[in-house]
């Protein structure tokens, strides 16, 4: 099972960047997705999560900018970012819980990608 991500690059100051994220390989099904992001000296952070029924949540720091979205069709998910800021400037990581037999879940993680905001 892999976690592939697309998108990111260098964006001005309320500029927009999408993300998206695939999930290939042998699996059931695929449960919550979520993207999170580290700058430079922070922990990682939660982004942004969709659960499998649609119903997304999204950190104080980007709501009303950042979208998160997914095709169950196509295992994929998706962020969608406006009005990007200097401090959005981070590796964006996917996340997803995926149902690999009838009886586990696993977590995954994409390989990162970097978002940088210039301003």
């Amino acid at each position: 099972v892999q976690l592939q991500a697309y998108g990111g690059g260098l964006a001005q100051a309320g500029g927009c960047l999408r993300l998206s994220c695939a999930v290939s390989g042998r699996i059931v099904s695929v449960d919550t997705m979520g993207w999170y992001r580290q700058a430079p000296g922070k922990q990682r952070e939660l982004v942004a999560s969709v659960a499998s029924g649609g119903s997304t949540n999204h950190a104080d720091s980007v709501k009303g900018r950042f979208a998160i979205s997914r095709d169950n069709a196509k295992n994929t998910v998706y962020l969608q970012m406006n009005s990007l800021k200097p401090e959005d400037t981070a590796v964006y990581y996917c996340n997803a819980k995926i149902r690999v037999n009838i009886l586990k879940f696993n977590e995954y993680w994409g390989q990162g990608t970097l978002v940088t905001v210039s301003s």
